[in-house]
């Protein structure tokens, strides 16, 4: 079953689960952050005052009804004022978080304002981000601050001076979605900044971000879901889940596909957030068209074309873990020459430019005969491999690669691995 759903489940449910995703993702502390949802009958369901936000359970929930009446076993959270102000000001959103997760904060202490247009999709999901001046915790003078922000309809999210950031939504899903899209922005700008100078995308490279998402895929209607098929299903979804649960991808993007039979695979869906894909949600192509009824994820093409080209890979993850991204936004060199394990495991990896993956898909594809992983600039990490689980480990490796170059940038020069090492590691491990 999901995780969240926001169509079924009693905002307790919902809240429950979101404060726990939040706080085991460490963003935020046992007694920061408060999120609420205001449903129907205009009652406001809020996290409570002073409970650990680690071990929550639905019975801590508090529940402000529309008369101002208090309903639960605690306090609601102190907070609250500006959480009413916000839903007041604002009849479309229903959902706030407001945290302290770290690189948000540093932008609220530098007092600036974080741009989102560092891969497509992330401004598209944050939006323009307001920012509101220091008021008092709790105080009714920072409620009618960050409502008089929020009463700007471009804003679903403000940083708050001093004090972290809050996020509006539609729904809890849609507040989260941003809540953690905005802080892998702020966290993948900061390490970028360490290696460089962050590159911007233009308004007219986001555009066509979305000019290049596929729309008139075929689809075929006699589906059949074997045995091999379903447990290739199963796998794929545990390997998305712990993908997110270790930050190597986040609720907004993601793509993992597997070859199933011949040039036939299967490949997540667009539009489901990573961490809650079911196997029926899973998308199954076959002779270049979709399972009927559902949407694959934007980069189906070269996906097809990868399998077409390389009849050694079996499988792709597509993805965008904050170092990786940090040397993907910077331009900076993924130098993979640091410990023996990260050259024989990925070996050198090339970064291609933006846009590439969309107007040169036989070139890209081609390039996998040769490489098991590709960056892109401003967009994402390619890695491929045969079975899922050593693909899913390449991509561990690269990661952990690209945050000890991020670590060692406030060190020093970076000190390679030589050449003549390398010919060592391609003779003992026959690699290369």
């Amino acid at each position: 079953m999901k995780q969240l759903d926001i169509h079924l489940m009693h905002p307790v449910e919902q809240i429950n689960i979101i404060i726990g995703r939040i706080y085991r993702s460490g963003m935020t502390t046992t007694s920061g952050g408060n999120i609420s949802i205001r449903d129907d009958n205009g009652d406001i369901w809020i996290t409570p005052s002073g409970v650990d936000k680690g071990n929550l359970t639905t019975k801590d929930i508090m529940c402000v009804k529309k008369d101002g009446s208090v309903v639960g076993l605690h306090k609601p959270s102190s907070e609250y004022p500006f959480h009413r102000a916000i839903y007041e000001s604002r009849p479309d959103i229903t959902a706030i978080i407001h945290a302290h997760p770290p690189a948000l904060v540093a932008f609220s202490i530098a007092g600036t304002v974080p741009d989102t247009k560092i891969v497509p999709q992330a401004h598209n999901v944050c939006g323009d981000i307001g920012f509101a001046p220091y008021g008092t915790p709790g105080s009714e003078d920072l409620g009618k601050k960050i409502a008089g922000v929020f009463q700007d309809k471009r804003f679903r999210a403000v940083i708050m001076e001093n004090h972290g950031v809050v996020l509006g939504g539609t729904d809890m899903m849609d507040a989260y979605q941003r809540f953690e899209t905005l802080e892998f922005c702020c966290r993948t700008i900061v390490n970028a900044g360490k290696l460089g100078k962050v590159k911007y995308l233009s308004d007219e490279q986001v555009a066509s971000y979305v000019n290049h998402i596929p729309r008139n895929i075929s689809h075929f209607m006699d589906v059949e879901y074997p045995s091999d098929e379903r447990a290739l299903r199963t796998e794929m979804v545990n390997i998305i889940r712990r993908s997110c649960d270790q930050g190597l991808m986040i609720s907004t993007y993601g793509t993992v596909s597997v070859r199933w039979r011949n040039d036939d695979f299967l490949i997540t869906p667009r539009d489901v957030a990573r961490w809650d894909i079911l196997p029926s949600d899973i998308v199954q192509i076959k002779n270049g068209m979709a399972e009927a009824g559902k949407i694959p994820s934007r980069s189906v093409a070269l996906h097809q074309r990868i399998y077409q080209l390389n009849p050694h890979i079996n499988s792709i993850i597509c993805t965008q873990p904050i170092n990786l991204m940090a040397h993907a936004v910077s331009g900076s060199k993924f130098d993979v020459r640091t410990i023996p394990e990260s050259w024989i495991f990925l070996q050198d990896v090339p970064s291609i430019p933006f846009g590439l993956i969309y107007n040169e898909i036989d070139g890209v594809a081609k390039m996998f005969r040769e490489n098991r992983v590709i960056l892109v600039e401003n967009d994402s990490v390619f890695v491929t491999g045969d079975k899922l689980l050593n693909t899913f480990d390449y991509l561990e490796v690269a990661e952990f690669s690209a945050n000890s170059l991020v670590m060692a940038s406030a060190i020093g020069p970076l000190k390679p691995i030589g050449d003549k090492e390398i010919d060592d590691l391609r003779i003992a491990f026959n690699v290369g």
